[in-house]
């Protein structure tokens, strides 16, 4: 079968880049099914991206890393996910907080160069920790009720983060919190090993289980004030995030995984009414074309908007409303295709021996990650009405 991703493949570089990724999918591919009845994250994932130098990709080469574009970036993180969509979305986060943090320079020169030094020589793990139950998605703009108090030259902090994704294996957490003294919302870089911390296992949901996003609790979480490494005395207003694209392209990949696999299916399966397998059928070969074309809309989309990205960073803060569209488009896509890929196996496809029901679980997450539907559809509707 022809890989779906070789159109975009550019350069020599790509090239090499895209086969560690291909590597890593197929080990992952082999766990996905046991992280899903487990509901969480598998500590050989972590390992095996780990030991391929995975978790620094996004750092620049100073530090060790390969200083992906953001194009690079969706193109390995679409593969991984064809190979295990929950893992590509979790270490996504990581390596886009990465890819921020280096690009956008939002720290001190000397806590940067700590956790760079981290990720680049131990390929340490980390992720922001943001959404609470009573605020919901930070991208809504409510303020934190995790809280941070100022004691001498400490920060005492104390709260519960919820959808913490990869929360049982991070080794650092950017924690936000509201700091009473100062009137403001910070970011805390809290190390997996402090003590007041713990672990909730509540992650119980329907699809993306392998992430692993169970309860942070905070209690009387003590660590230095040089690890509050951000501070916002008033909401920012949301600026365009390009590395938020991980996002569609692992739905994306997941989608092409479903996608590749029905095709086989259908090359293989004859019911005993028919002289031929199903690949032969008019409705299921007018199913497949329809999934093509849906993927061929929503990829050459998101990475032309990359490439906007990558080769006119002057023109970046114009894509706020092309990246959200991004997302919309790729996710809604991304679950038409597994809805016409479960109407070609049948009921089939609803067996927990065959990998289809867990695509269809998995690809309806995308639907509720950042940015939501309404909030795009709102921003457009603005924009058009200037």
């Amino acid at each position: 079968m022809v890989d779906l991703s070789t159109n975009f493949i550019q350069t020599d570089r790509q090239e090499r880049l895209y086969q560690k990724a291909t590597q890593l999918a197929e080990k992952l591919r082999d766990r996905r099914k046991q992280a899903d009845h487990d509901a969480s994250l598998p500590i050989d994932n972590v390992e095996d991206l780990r030991n391929e130098q995975y978790l620094s990709l996004t750092l620049p080469k100073s530090y060790g890393g390969e200083d992906l574009s953001l194009y690079e970036f969706l193109l390995l993180q679409e593969k991984l996910a064809e190979g295990d969509g929950a893992t590509a979305l979790s270490v996504g986060w990581h390596l886009g907080v990465i890819q921020e943090l280096s690009e956008e320079k939002l720290w001190e020169p000397k806590m940067y160069d700590f956790l760079a030094k981290e990720v680049g020589d131990k390929q340490k793990l980390v992720n922001r920790c943001a959404t609470e139950p009573a605020t919901g998605s930070p991208t809504r703009g409510g303020i934190p009720e995790t809280t941070a108090t100022l004691e001498k030259d400490y920060l005492i902090i104390n709260g519960k983060k919820t959808f913490t994704t990869m929360a049982l294996v991070l080794d650092y957490y950017i924690v936000t919190a509201y700091v009473k003294e100062k009137d403001a919302v910070g970011s805390i870089l809290i190390p997996k090993d402090t003590n007041g911390i713990r672990v909730d296992k509540t992650w119980d949901t329907l699809g993306m289980r392998g992430t692993g996003s169970d309860d942070l609790i905070l209690e009387d979480v003590r660590v230095p004030l040089e690890n509050l490494v951000e501070l916002s005395d008033k909401p920012k207003r949301p600026g365009p995030k390009g590395w938020l694209l991980h996002i569609p392209a692992c739905y994306l990949g997941m989608a092409i995984a479903a996608r590749n696999d029905v095709i086989e299916f259908a090359k293989n399966f004859q019911p005993n009414s028919l002289n031929t397998t199903i690949s032969e059928v008019d409705h299921v070969r007018n199913k497949i074309g329809e999934i093509d074309l849906k993927l061929l809309q929503a990829r050459y989309f998101m990475y032309s908007v990359a490439e906007k990205w990558d080769e006119h960073p002057e023109k970046r803060a114009q894509l706020m409303k092309e990246l959200g569209a991004v997302k919309l488009v790729a996710t809604n896509s991304a679950n038409e295709i597994i809805d016409l890929v479960m109407r070609i196996a049948g009921g089939r496809g609803l067996s927990k021996n065959m990998p289809f029901e867990q695509y269809y679980r998995d690809i309806r997450a995308g639907l509720h990650n950042p940015p939501m539907d309404d909030m795009v559809i709102s921003m457009l509707a603005k924009n058009a009405l200037l």
